[in-house]
């Protein structure tokens, strides 16, 4: 974790030393550990120093090379050091001894704007080269590090690790977006390059960029692929797994200090935390630190019995905080201070009191298992791809070892990826499988054929020929009607409905299940979250590191067959083999996780009822003309009125309100 900012005036006049200071000043929490400006003519480096690594604490950014003809601003961890030794030209020194923005700028020496496809780890960087008067940029695979920028072509281009870095400066605009705000209330966080600021953008994950006097180009380096990998057995795929994620964890484990994981009690934290440890202990190193949440007052969240199961192996020093201490308003005062956009999602307040508590006992760095459901995949796609396939005695084996593992029944999961199958071939006319189906569902699940023809054949057709004769058929009216609480006028003003038809692709089928798992991996939501991540790991100075998020790791998941993801009723079942003898077999063979909207549902309506009464009372003003307050007010009344028992879809309403309205009264962004 570092900070990073950068001014290039392309109309050669000379950078302020004094905005600089300022970009540099308001990212302090980014870097405690020193700072530093460089300036030359028209350009200008800053950077914020946090040390983290061994590396680190020799780094000196921003950094000119001995020719004085490049320099180089970076917020990075290069996982694949040992493997670009032999290729880069580097100091004659040990690896231990050379940082990460000298392996950066080697490689942009050697392989120029094809540098990043040669690099592994989370990293954005500027690197400015002398000779070509550019600007080289680059941003991770997957956007673990941020970056943001402001461009006004043959004027200025600026750029920083967070959002407020650029609104100290002069010439950048502080305008709302209104297009965000609508993606925000459409729950479409599916654009990867705007923000809440109208004319400050975001460069994308996997993308490089070059700026000069002849304008800015933007291009992808790196895509992922959906390839299919074949080993010879389970125990082949299993094996492949565990050396690659141990890789994943073992190369974020780099470090001059100590180190925490967030543990849940969870599939995902367990696994990072136990390999972690062993990795350590294997090393001789600190034995590593724990910090989970645990619940006193909402037991149905409590996960202590499985964190319990982890800790008891040995080798870990625990820490706990009290997740159900505050409300998802309680600390936003606060958090609004380091954050620059309103878009927080419902679970905000876990990571940043884990962080808060990580700082306290005087930790740098963090490990967590975000988002190891999307990278693994529970696979459940599969059911669809069996019935497709008109496989159903597996998909009926599948469906009926899946169900106790997730406390459903076997009619709800048969209603969700079988039925829908079955309509769709009496829709194409295909009466031979249709038939089939009907004799096998009645046979495995004892439904009565009679019903499936009648519900699952007769009546798709003609509500079909209903909708042709009516043209109904993808009717942009059912688009907003879906979305309640945005103001019609307001939708229709930014064009929202093709905005949603053109970004928003979650309302189509995937054919497979790996299409399934490569749009998951793709999605907007998922480099929105990464953003918040780190935001979150900011504030209190700490580096937030994902081993979930390792490329490799990715590539190998996205590419197994559908068996090694769901098989027996098991999700993820190549992960749960391979850390056999690994994880403590409570949570290797643990079907579903906590849910924690209790606790969520509790703190937002007793807990900080206050000020959400308060909010909805006296503070809707600024938000009226984007929402449908009679449909806003509705909801509040539902939830209240229900209280702990409230329905998701009233309290996602109430919170997405709520917190754009404090944001923007905290902010008080002009239009």
């Amino acid at each position: 974790m570092s900070g990073i900012m950068g001014v290039q005036n392309l109309n050669s006049q000379p950078v302020s030393y004094q905005d600089l200071e300022k970009m540099v000043d308001i990212l302090a929490h980014r870097g405690p550990d020193g700072a530093d400006i460089w300036v030359e003519e028209s350009v200008g480096f800053g950077h914020r120093m946090l040390w983290t690594t061994s590396e680190s604490l020799i780094e000196k950014l921003p950094f000119v090379n001995q020719a004085g003809n490049l320099a180089i601003t970076a917020d990075a961890r290069i996982d694949n050091r040992e493997e670009l030794i032999p290729l880069l030209k580097l100091p004659e020194r040990p690896i231990e001894k050379i940082t990460d923005s000298e392996f950066i700028l080697a490689a942009y020496e050697k392989w120029g704007e094809f540098c990043p496809e040669h690099l592994l780890g989370d990293f954005a960087f500027a690197i400015w080269d002398k000779r070509q008067q550019s600007l080289f940029c680059a941003r991770d695979h997957f956007g673990v590090k941020p970056f943001y920028y402001y461009y006004l072509p043959s004027q200025v281009f600026a750029f920083a690790s967070e959002i407020k870095a650029l609104l100290c400066l002069p010439q950048v605009p502080r305008r709302l977006n209104e297009v965000r705000i609508a993606d925000y209330l459409a729950l479409m966080m599916e654009d990867k390059t705007i923000t809440t600021y109208q004319d400050i953008l975001r460069l994308p994950p996997a993308h490089s960029m070059v700026v000069n006097q002849s304008g800015l180009n933007i291009w992808s380096y790196w895509t992922l692929e959906q390839r299919e990998l074949r080993l010879e057995s389970n125990e082949a795929y299993a094996a492949e797994f565990r050396k690659i994620f141990t890789e994943a964890v073992r190369c974020r484990l780099r470090s001059a200090f100590a180190i925490a994981t967030h543990l849940s009690g969870g599939l995902d934290s367990s696994a990072i935390t136990c390999v972690a440890r062993n990795l350590l202990a294997r090393e001789g190193k600190t034995p590593l630190h724990t910090i989970s949440s645990i619940f006193d007052k909402i037991s149905e969240c409590d996960e202590r019995p499985f964190i319990n199961a982890v800790l008891e192996q040995g080798g870990l020093i625990p820490h706990y905080v009290h997740g159900d201490r505050f409300g998802p308003l309680s600390n936003l005062d606060s958090i609004f201070q380091y954050e620059d956009e309103a878009l927080l999602g419902p679970s905000h307040f876990y990571p940043w009191t884990i962080n808060d508590a990580a700082k306290e006992l005087g930790l740098r760095i963090s490990l967590d298992g975000f988002d190891g459901d999307t990278t693994v995949s529970h696979g459940t796609t599969r059911l669809t791809e069996l019935a497709r396939a008109g496989k159903w005695k597996t998909f009926a084996q599948e469906v009926k070892a899946l169900s106790p593992h997730h406390n459903v029944s076997h009619t709800a999961v048969l209603r969700n990826y079988g039925l829908p199958q079955l309509r769709d071939l009496a829709k194409q006319f295909r009466w031979i499988a249709f038939a089939q189906g009907v004799q096998k569902i009645h046979q495995y699940f004892g439904i009565s054929r009679k019903l499936l023809i009648i519900h699952h054949g007769i009546k798709p057709l003609v509500e079909q020929v209903l909708q042709l004769w009516r043209k109904q058929e993808n009717s942009p009216k059912s688009l907003i009607s879906q979305i309640p609480l945005v103001k019609r006028q307001f939708a229709e003003r930014i064009h929202l409905e093709e905005r949603i038809q053109t970004l928003d692709n979650s309302t189509e089928s995937p054919l497979t299940l790996r299409e399934e798992h490569w749009r998951s991996l793709t999605q907007g939501i998922l480099v929105y979250t990464l953003e918040q991540m780190d935001q979150y790991a900011a504030m209190f100075s700490l580096e937030a590191r994902h081993p979930f998020m390792d490329k490799r790791l990715i590539e190998f998941c996205l590419a197994l067959p559908s068996e090694q993801k769901l098989y027996q009723g098991w999700g993820r079942m190549v992960m749960r083999r391979a850390l056999d003898g690994i994880l403590p077999e409570t949570i290797q063979w643990r079907g579903g996780k906590t849910n924690l909207t209790p606790n969520f549902l509790h703190g937002l309506v007793h807990r900080d009822r206050q000020l959400l009464d308060e909010v909805m009372c006296n503070k809707l003003e600024s938000i009226e003309k984007y929402i449908n307050v009679d449909f806003l007010r509705t909801a509040y009344q539902r939830l209240i009125s229900a209280d702990d028992k409230a329905s998701n879809d009233d309290s996602t309403v109430v919170w997405q309100a709520v917190t754009l309205a404090l944001w923007l009264d905290h902010k008080q962004v002009m239009l």
